[in-house]
């Protein structure tokens, strides 16, 4: 897959920056999402929230493909209305919030929505305290070349902060 990165334009007029979170129901998942709340409120700019529904094994019936479709779009709107209500909680109601479904492998599907949005300018990612490892999307984003070539800076925040250390980082 070879993509083509726009030059970013998040501070021309009429752009704004996007803080660009991968949406998952991993608890280091909040820690992004308040952190790059956190940036909006000091800094400006939108949360972009992209839900990738993977491919599963059984692509042989395209009536199972869609029906699991349907079931993870549904899924995808309603964890981004319990993430806006997450928000609303902690004082964050008033920050702008995009909401992008994709069908695709996550890492990819990742690249392509940079790619294609010039306002995409930072990518958070909360990494997992597991001892296994910090999650599988930061490992592969860390994994040989990858990082050092990649379009935008990421931002990783250590899934073990609590939220005043979040909010004082930010």
């Amino acid at each position: 897959m070879t993509l083509t990165y726009r030059k970013r334009r998040s501070f021309e007029a009429g752009h704004a920056r996007k803080f660009l979170l991968m949406v998952d129901e991993s608890t280091e998942f909040e820690s992004a999402l308040y952190y790059a709340a956190a940036r909006v409120v000091r800094s400006s700019g939108t949360i972009l929230m992209l839900y990738v529904i993977e491919p599963q094994d059984f692509q042989h019936w395209a009536g199972v493909r869609q029906v699991q479709v349907e079931e993870e779009t549904l899924k995808a709107r309603a964890l981004f209305r319990l993430l806006r209500r997450k928000l609303n909680l902690v004082g964050f109601e008033n920050i702008p919030c995009e909401e992008l479904i994709r069908e695709g492998i996550r890492s990819e599907e990742m690249m392509k929505t940079i790619a294609e949005d010039e306002d995409v300018s930072i990518l958070v990612l909360g990494a997992s305290t597991d001892p296994k490892g910090p999650g599988p999307l930061i490992s592969t984003l860390m994994a040989g070349s990858v990082v050092g070539s990649f379009p935008i800076p990421i931002t990783m925040v250590p899934g073990n902060l609590a939220f005043d250390d979040i909010i004082a980082l930010a």
